[in-house]
Parts: structure tokens; C-alpha cells; sequence
């Protein structure tokens, strides 16, 4: 049997003899090594004779999916773009945030978010209005910014009439009763409490970075309400507020996957000659003021040896945030800002997403790969209609806080060559799009480039400008010294 087995074997390996077998690659003489074949002498910079020549996607400035936008008989912009799908996403954008509030409480912009997708004239509750929406598969969202609010609803596109409707009622006719302002008091002093307990300090750094940049002025002010103004805030003071900055004229209606016409028609049904629940009447409080970047230094001491959940205690860290001030998303450099911000990239020793995500951006290359005793190295671009600001976050033990961990400016701007940034997802493009409109009155196309001018540009930029930094020592020993920095 064994012999049977052994005979078989041979006859399906392609042996034809009972005695030694062939080599089962054949004979080593006619072997070939890739290294010394056909091209043995062109170097990698040309290229190799009789293959067809490569054809790379270019920019030509047409746009496949155009971007129409109309105007209305109140000022009131309609802004969309057809794009193939079953689904929709819609949203009213208002030119307001907390650079508005000098002459307001502080804090009214994050109240208001709180209080987005309540009850209105047409909704008695917000359960009613997600019953509404889950009737067309829909989700609601409201998110403010320092310059921006948003309004927003993801949709079947065959709910679109219904969809525009419930976004005119929500922001124009909200009820805003004194149980609903209570509960908004309740989930703002929540969120004031977490932001000074959570471990991830980025979103108060980014806080005190501003403060810093712009002391006092537009994009300087709190963006999160105070907590000496929780308990004042009243239906009076919103709508006060909402009198002057919730008007047609500063309200820009987009949409992406959805035809320009019916969106026209739904604006003209429901946001052309209504009036809102504050009444009627031109805003006389109009805060125009240009955004004046100061400079400067902003520090907080803060214990967080006490806030673990378990029983390892978080480390002890300082977190340094350093701003430099860029330019708006009207300018020409806006492009190469954002791609030096993508490039510089960084992120922490663990980052949502997964293992190795943005591992060969500029700081993790030149700073965490490099420095062991670094938590934390991530860039951040922020623009505004006037200005900009380009900063850097670190986290390192306090012993090993020093300002020159990060790399030089070369590094990053020493690329030169064309990058291509599409935007892909519906509703980055429907954000982009709502905001150029919404700033500027038009949409800067689907597909920037930028080429190695536009570097030397950002880089004499950034250095000629000021420097604001903002250390955080979470648990800072006695004798530690801060950086300083002036304006």
C-alpha cells in the first residue's frame, strides 16, 4: 500500500521514472535574477524603453458636481450640489457664533446649541420632531463654532420638503420654554464640569490658545458659556440675540444630493416672508468687528491625580500649546495651510482610528519617533473669515517640558510638487460648500492644488508672525519653569 501511495505521488508531481526525480524547477542554468536582466544600466529617474507612458490624474478647474447657488427676494442664500444617492444632506448655516457676543452674555452661542431640535409653533417636542425624521431615516444634529452655527439633517431624499420645513421651524420658531431652558442650564453645566475633569485636555487648550492669540476681541471670546452666567441666561437675553444675527441675510440654505430647483422651492415655502418667533424688524446690533491677533500667554494649574476610574492613576503631564497666527479661508494661502497642517499631522501614544494612523506625517517622524518620553504631538489649523490660527499640542512628563522638540519649519515645508485634497464624503462637501457660500458668496471648487511657491509663502508667513503658547501643567512640581513667550 505504502509503495501504491509512493508511485502515485510521483506520477502527480511529474516524475516519470521509479528512480531519482527530476528537479521539480528545472535546471538551475536557465534560471533569471531580476537584478541583472534587460536593464542593467538606466537609472531610476528615466524611464525603461517600450513601457507605455503612465497617465496621472490632473486638475483642469472643471467641476463634475458644480455648486449652484441663488439668492432670494430677503437676502437669503440657496446653495447645492446634485450628487448621486438615495440619501441627502441639508442644513441651514447662520453667520453667527461666540465672536458675536461682546455686547451679550457670554455664552449664548453654546446655549443655543443645547436648545437646537426643541419644541417649536409646529413640534410640541423633540421626540416629536425625531419621530418626524425617522418616518424618512433621518438624523439631526446642531453644532456651533466662533463664527459659524449649523443646523443639519441627513435624509432620504424623497423627505426633502419635509426636511426643509422642520430645519425653517427649528431655527425660526423656537419655542424655548423655561423647562427646556432649565434643562439646557443642567446639560451646560455638565459639559463645563466634564471639560475641566476629562484626561484629553485638547478642547480646553484650544480654548486657551485663543484667549491667548486674541486677547478680548471676536475670535478671543469664551466659546463655552462661563459658569457665572449659566443662571442668567433667559428667554429675554436669546432673544435678543437672535433678533440681530438669526436674519435671512446671514442664513445661507445647502444641500448635497439634492436637485437645485426643489431645494429654491422648499426655501421660497418656508424661509421667504416668515416671521421668526422673535418678531420682525433690521438688526441695529451687528457686531463687525475684525478679529486683532495680541499674542500672549495663558497658564492653568490643575490637579488630575484624582480623576482616574480605576485604580492606575492617569500620568502626570504637561501640555503645551503653541499658536502661531495663519490666515483666513479667503485668502490665497488658505490652501497650503491646510496642507502643511495635514502634513505635520502627529497624535498621541494612542490614537482613535487604530494603530499607525498618520505615522508618517512631520511629527511623528521627527518628534515622537525620536522622543520616547513625548505623549502627545498633534498639529491644528483653525480659520475664520478674517484670520487663522496654526498650532502645535505637546504632552510630555513636566521634567522633559522644553520648546524645542518640534521640527523646524523646512521640514515641512521643504515638499514641493502638487497635492490634490478632494473631498469625498457628502457631508464634508455639503460643509464646505455652505461655509465658502455662507463667507464669501461662492464655492471654491471640489479639487485644490498647490505647488512649491505657495510653501515658501507660508513659511516667511508663519515666521514673521507672533507667537501666543499656552502651557498647562496638570500637575506641576515646585521650582518648574513655564516657556514664556510675548506677543
Amino acid at each position: 500500500m505504502a509503495a501504491m501511495v509512493l508511485a502515485a505521488t510521483r506520477l502527480l508531481r511529474g516524475s516519470g521514472s521509479w528512480g531519482r526525480s527530476r528537479p521539480r524547477f528545472g535546471d538551475p542554468a536557465y534560471r533569471r535574477f531580476s537584478s541583472g536582466g534587460a536593464y542593467p544600466n538606466i537609472p531610476l529617474s528615466s524611464p525603461l524603453p517600450g513601457v507605455p507612458k503612465p497617465v496621472f490624474a490632473t486638475v483642469d478647474g472643471q467641476e463634475k458636481f458644480e455648486t449652484k447657488v441663488t439668492t432670494l427676494d430677503n437676502g437669503l442664500r440657496v446653495a447645492s450640489q446634485n450628487k448621486f444617492g438615495q440619501f441627502c444632506t441639508v442644513g441651514i448655516l447662520i453667520n453667527s457664533g461666540s465672536r458675536y457676543e461682546a455686547k451679550y452674555l457670554s455664552g449664548i452661542a453654546h446655549f443655543l446649541e443645547k436648545l437646537a431640535f426643541s419644541s417649536t409653533e409646529r413640534f410640541d417636542s423633540k421626540d416629536e420632531i425625531l419621530l418626524t425624521l425617522e418616518k424618512h431615516g433621518g438624523i439631526c444634529d446642531c453644532q456651533t463654532s466662533r463664527d459659524t452655527t449649523m443646523y443639519a439633517v441627513s435624509a432620504d431624499s424623497k423627505g426633502l420638503d419635509t426636511v426643509v420645513g422642520l430645519l425653517a421651524d427649528v431655527v425660526l420658531h423656537p419655542r424655548l420654554t423655561d423647562e427646556e431652558i432649565e434643562m439646557a442650564r443642567m446639560a451646560v453645566q455638565f459639559e463645563l464640569e466634564d471639560l475641566n475633569m476629562r484626561p484629553d485636555p485638547e478642547p480646553l487648550l484650544t480654548e486657551m490658545v485663543h484667549e491667548a492669540a486674541y486677547r478680548e476681541n471676536t475670535v478671543g471670546l469664551h466659546r463655552f458659556c462661563p459658569a457665572e452666567n449659566v443662571r442668567k441666561m433667559d428667554r429675554d437675553v436669546l432673544h435678543a440675540y437672535l433678533r440681530n444675527y438669526y436674519t435671512p441675510d446671514r442664513m445661507v440654505l445647502a444641500g448635497v444630493g439634492v436637485e437645485h430647483a426643489q431645494l429654491v422651492e422648499c426655501a421660497r415655502k418656508y424661509l421667504l416672508g416668515t416671521c421668526p418667533a422673535w418678531g420682525t424688524g433690521a438688526a441695529v446690533h451687528v457686531d463687525r468687528s475684525v478679529a486683532q491677533y495680541t499674542g500672549g500667554i495663558v497658564k492653568l494649574e490643575r490637579d488630575m491625580s484624582n480623576v482616574s476610574l480605576g485604580p492606575t492613576p492617569f500620568p502626570e503631564l504637561t501640555h503645551i500649546m503653541i499658536g502661531l497666527e495663519s490666515c483666513s479661508f479667503l485668502e490665497g494661502d488658505f490652501i497650503p495651510f491646510a496642507v502643511l497642517n495635514m502634513m505635520m499631522g502627529g497624535g498621541g501614544s494612542f490614537s482613535a482610528g487604530g494603530p499607525g494612523k498618520g505615522m508618517f506625517t512631520r511629527l511623528y517622524l521627527n518628534v515622537l519617533n525620536r522622543h520616547h518620553w513625548m505623549y502627545n504631538a498633534t498639529s491644528y489649523h483653525h480659520s475664520y473669515e478674517d484670520t487663522g490660527l496654526l498650532c502645535i499640542h505637546a504632552s510630555a512628563d513636566p521634567r522633559q517640558v522644553r520648546l524645542g522638540c518640534f521640527p523646524p519649519g523646512p521640514g515641512a515645508t521643504g515638499s514641493a510638487g502638487t497635492l490634490v485634497l478632494p473631498l469625498s464624503c457628502r457631508c464634508e462637501k455639503w460643509w464646505k460648500s455652505s461655509r465658502g457660500v455662507c463667507f464669501n458668496g461662492w464655492d471654491c471648487g471640489r479639487g485644490e492644488y498647490i505647488c512649491g511657491a505657495g510653501w515658501w509663502r507660508l513659511r516667511h508667513g508663519a515666521a514673521s508672525s507672533g507667537l501666543c503658547s499656552v502651557p498647562t501643567p496638570a500637575a506641576s512640581q515646585p521650582g518648574q519653569h513655564s516657556p514664556q513667550a510675548g506677543p
